[in-house]
């Protein structure tokens, strides 16, 4: 009986720290290998390098799997992962580059994914952070979840370009090296191109609790990257921990477009028609991205914005 305890014991400690993990697993950042790629747009030009990758995508763009103008690249190292999304969305860059360059507005879309649960702007030593709650997929208080704080910085901002970043160091359970890159740029037809980077690294802990979790409840999650055939010739798409960045790819992508897309809405609307088109959005591609019914997610996150607001006005 002490020995069936002891497993016991030992199993449920695991199954907490996969659902932790999952939860962090849900943050968007760009770990090293991004990191690099950015270093070499910066020396040919950021502009004109983001400029070239849109007439190299421009065909796929037209036509692809995701049905909108999008591709998406993933990768991973031994000790983390990187998700990347180019797209276009369909807003002039003097529009898009306004938004998305405000600390406040980036905690408008941070709090659309699932496991946000707060997000508010201060200012301290390093300059602008973002202090970020990550939690479950159901109503979670802040203080049963976890706390990551992103250091917010616009890196560049002319008049046909803009880069953010967003830096966390540390999260929870040995996850460290979360980074947040955006960049954009105009293209004809008053649209703008973007590039929307999303990684993390991950320590023995999180290697650990990402083992369980991809051979329990995220066993048959997967994402987007189309790998082969199923036995019925349907599409067989990426498991593992590329399936796990390419979701939350995917999600930060859809909250962006989303946010944008309210700016149209008197403001007092916004809020609501960007809960609303985000999860409309996440519904075209069940297969990944369902985990809910609509009336839950737009109670949670009524509650969660509710708080978050009344936060931010003490």
């Amino acid at each position: 009986m002490l020995r069936e305890g002891k497993v016991v014991a030992k199993r449920t400690s695991e199954l907490k720290a996969l659902r932790a993990v999952a939860c962090a697993a849900a943050l968007l950042c760009i770990g090293t290998g991004a990191a690099r790629a950015d270093d070499a747009a910066t020396n040919a030009g950021p502009a004109a390098t983001l400029s070239a990758r849109y007439a190299v995508l421009k065909d796929e763009l037209s036509h692809n799997q995701f049905h909108r103008p999008l591709h998406m690249d993933s990768s991973e190292r031994p000790d983390g992962v990187t998700g990347e999304i180019f797209a276009l969305v369909n807003y002039p860059f003097a529009t898009a580059g306004a938004a998305l360059n405000k600390p406040s507005q980036w905690c408008d879309i941070l709090i659309l994914h699932l496991n946000t649960k707060y997000c508010r702007p201060a200012t301290d030593s390093q300059g602008t952070v973002l202090h970020v709650i990550i939690g479950k997929k159901y109503d979670q208080p802040v203080n049963a979840a976890y706390r990551v704080d992103f250091v917010y910085r616009v890196a560049a901002r002319t008049a046909n370009y803009l880069q953010v970043k967003l830096n966390a160091d540390e999260g929870p359970l040995s996850t460290r090296d979360y980074r947040i890159v955006l960049e954009a740029t105009p293209v004809e037809d008053g649209q703008t191109f973007i590039r929307l980077s999303y990684s993390y690294a991950y320590g023995m802990v999180g290697q650990l609790a990402m083992r369980v979790y991809l051979g329990t409840i995220g066993r048959n999650k997967v994402g987007f990257t189309v790998v082969g055939k199923e036995a019925d010739s349907q599409p067989q798409s990426i498991g593992g921990m590329r399936g796990v960045v390419e979701r939350n790819t995917m999600r930060y992508y859809l909250a962006i477009d989303a946010f944008l897309g309210a700016l149209s809405a008197p403001p007092k609307a916004r809020v609501e028609k960007s809960l609303r088109d985000w999860f409309a959005a996440t519904e075209s591609y069940p297969r990944q991205l369902h985990e809910m019914e609509q009336s839950e997610y737009l109670d949670m996150k009524r509650k969660e914005y509710s708080r978050q607001q009344a936060e931010v006005m003490k």
